[in-house]
């Protein structure tokens, strides 16, 4: 009530300094701080620019989305469960109450898409929620079905549900399990139920603090358990209730019935790469041929994802099309080229299936659904909306995607395509088309060119992040390679399937090997050339944001004001520079161990021990082989029992015996142990032992002139629901 007296929680009136703070509190709040001032108007300005771009605001909805679901993962606990769906509630309130003034609606609107992200996360991690393994188990007897038989160097690989281990109580069971068999094993199907004897153990923790998570990617598979056989699996009865057969056994089946028929009737590694181009299956792909795919940069060919499912439309489309017009009366008379359409959702609808409808197959197919759609209704195809749609949608049914190479670069590769041809529509609708076939194969492979060198700078920021590593010479091996997957590999697989039918399968699959044999013999040729592989280190998180929202800023707005986005995504592409790796790294169970040479390379304790950590280790760091342990200049001097490493001014003992605690324990200032550390050590203000590493996972030390920052993976993963606890390995 104005003019009332200012009271205390008791009632009696505040005293008169209490009176003038709170007076002046007020002031400063509503009219006295000049950043309260100069905020006003640019805040009124911000909002009107916002407002004269409102029909792109939909574009911004799966950004929302990601920002939500990101925030959902990057919390170091896991949040009541009620937490996202009450901020989701009372940010819609507040959009409801915000209507009629602008600035507060716009934020309003924005927190509610943020919070529907983290609510659709949080909620998708409870309905995956599944047992995992606590802890290593030998030789034990188990039971399953075959849920999916690939193929891995050495042998095969296992995956079975309806899982039953001996010795294990069903609750503690986890529902999925992944085994490796030693040799050929080709006999089992989806749906098969069978029995062996295996090692298991729990998902892997990360090799180093902020590498990549696959506990976390097993836990949204349902995956709680990962081992090798003893042996072959024998055939089991399963139970009158077990043996009914379901659509993903089904599926199962078909996919493994494909490869198996492609491979028969193809051999080496174009069979290998046929097949992974119908089903998706790229297990039998010999390592060098991967090596020279991804060092050529023509990897994408392999991922089934928008060049594929387009072509795959686009043949159907067009052919059956072409078979209607044969028939006078039904060109004349009906809408062949809706038909047509209907006919090439149906094809693309069956290939999604058929490939294992991974995140970027999803998106592709969505994208041509929509393009479809528009045909249908007879009005205009891809737009980034469609995109932005797409995107809402894998978010929506799998949060957990967004963090994953293949919906990152998916999305950004198509974003950016849309955003630059969208803005070449006008101008490339009066360029001249009737110059003969000469000219229109010049402007075919110019706009191949284009494509690869936008799809190449929208994604090179996720594969520097994930994969530390950059093809320098991927035009031209995509101007060689892509169209003949175009006009010739995809059209013969298109074929082959629908000869797979008869019986006639290799009548297509041979010509379309000797496609493939060129496109292998294209990523062989450039990935030899000289330099043809830039190692990086990787990307930090905050580069990967710049880079991220300086792109979505770019492509997704009209007026001047998106070319600030072109500078953000310049300043994150220059980050993997400006931040120095951990100098010290030891693997969770002490028996590897990482040095940084004064030229900035890293040095491996042991090229046999803990080899997977040491790749991943170098691969970080933008390395391929390891510096000399110990070298002339790079600070270690090492015995039979440990090693001394000396840095900044720090001195690290790296310790492998016990006998040398004694004397490491007097000088060091961090001591890293692979053996537990029983007694006193003096000098040391940092002690890790092996009772450490197997609390807190693999350790990364950085040193600096005065002191040391230790970081481990589970301090930094945090305590989620996929993260395995101590002893798990």
């Amino acid at each position: 009530m104005t003019g009332a007296p200012l009271e205390g929680t008791s009632g009696e009136r505040l005293s008169l300094p209490w009176r003038k703070a709170l007076s002046w509190l007020y002031a400063g709040l509503y009219a006295g701080f000049p950043v309260v001032r100069l905020a006003r108007p640019a805040g009124r300005r911000l909002a009107a620019a916002l407002l004269a771009e409102r029909e792109r605001w939909p574009l911004w909805l799966p950004v929302g989305l990601g920002a939500g679901i990101a925030l959902y993962f990057a919390l170091p606990v896991e949040p009541p469960p009620w937490l996202g769906q009450i901020c989701a509630a009372l940010a819609l309130l507040a959009v409801v109450a915000a209507r009629g003034r602008p600035a507060w609606f716009i934020a309003a609107l924005a927190a509610a898409v943020v919070a529907g992200g983290f609510a659709v996360a949080q909620l998708r991690t409870g309905l995956v929620a599944a047992p995992v393994l606590s802890g290593p188990l030998s030789y034990a007897a188990v039971t399953g079905r075959v849920v999916e038989n690939s193929v891995r160097s050495g042998g095969r690989r296992l995956v079975l549900d309806n899982v039953a281990i001996e010795g294990l109580d069903p609750a503690a069971t986890p529902e999925r399990v992944r085994i490796t068999l030693r040799g050929e094993s080709n006999s089992w199907v989806p749906g098969d139920w069978v029995g062996l004897r295996a090692n298991l153990w729990p998902p892997r923790r990360p090799v180093a603090p902020g590498a990549f998570d696959f506990a976390r990617k097993a836990y949204f598979e349902r995956l709680g358990a990962f081992g090798f056989a003893y042996g072959r699996p024998h055939a089991i009865a399963p139970s009158a209730a077990e043996s009914a057969s379901g659509l993903d056994n089904a599926v199962g089946r078909l996919r493994h019935d494909v490869t198996g028929r492609t491979r028969a009737a193809l051999d080496g590694q174009a069979g290998a790469m046929a097949a992974a181009l119908l089903t998706g299956e790229r297990g039998a792909i010999g390592e060098d041929v991967l090596t020279a795919m991804r060092n050529a940069g023509l990897a994408h060919l392999l991922a089934i994802s928008g060049l594929h499912i387009g072509l795959v439309a686009a043949i159907v489309f067009f052919a059956v099309r072409a078979l209607l017009a044969l028939c006078e009366p039904l060109a004349l008379r009906y809408a062949i080229k809706k038909w047509a359409a209907c006919a090439a959702f149906a094809g693309t609808a069956f290939y999604l299936v058929l490939s294992g409808a991974t995140i970027s197959t999803q998106r592709a197919f969505l994208m041509s659904a929509l393009v479809l759609a528009a045909i249908l209704l007879d009005r205009t195809g891809i737009r980034l909306r469609s995109v932005a749609w797409a995107a809402a949608v894998v978010l929506l049914v799998q949060p957990e995607s967004l963090l994953g190479p293949s919906f990152q670069m998916s999305f950004a590769a198509v974003t950016a395509l849309v955003a630059v041809y969208g803005s070449l529509r006008d101008r490339s609708s009066r360029w001249p088309v009737e110059k003969g076939l000469l000219y229109r194969w010049f402007l075919y492979l110019a706009f191949v060119g284009l494509t690869t060198v936008i799809a190449t700078t929208a994604t090179a920021p996720f594969i520097v992040y994930h994969f530390n590593r950059l093809a320098v010479y991927g035009l031209a091996a995509n101007l060689l390679a892509v169209p003949m997957m175009a006009f010739w590999i995809m059209p013969w697989g298109v074929a082959a399937l629908v000869l797979m039918t008869f019986g006639l399968e290799s009548w297509a699959l041979a010509p379309m090997g000797w496609g493939i044999d060129a496109v292998i013999a294209v990523a062989k040729t450039v990935s030899g050339w000289p330099g043809s592989v830039a190692l990086l280190p990787a990307m930090p998180m905050a580069g990967l944001v710049l880079t991220v929202g300086g792109g979505l800023w770019l492509c997704l707005w009209q007026r001047r004001w998106r070319w600030f986005g072109a500078l953000a995504f310049a300043a994150g592409l220059l980050t993997p520079g400006l931040v120095r790796g951990p100098d010290v790294l030891v693997d969770e169970k002490g028996k590897l161990f990482a040095a940084r040479t004064a030229d900035g390379a890293l040095a491996l304790s042991s090229r046999r021990s803990a080899r997977f950590s040491g790749k991943m280790w170098l691969r970080r760091n933008g390395q391929d082989v390891p510096a000399p342990w110990p070298g002339d200049d790079n600070g270690l001097r090492c015995d039979g029992a440990g090693c001394i490493y000396r840095a900044k001014g720090q001195v690290v003992a790296l310790v492998r015996d016990s006998r040398a605690l004694a004397d490491d324990c007097r000088v060091a200032d961090v001591v890293m142990s692979a053996v537990p550390v029983r007694r006193p050590c003096p000098s040391a203000r940092v002690v890790i032992d092996r009772i450490d590493l197997w609390r807190g996972g693999a350790h990364a030390l950085y040193l600096e002139a005065n002191g040391v920052r230790v970081e481990s993976v589970i301090a930094g993963g945090g305590e989620r629901p996929w993260t395995p606890r101590p002893g798990g390995d």
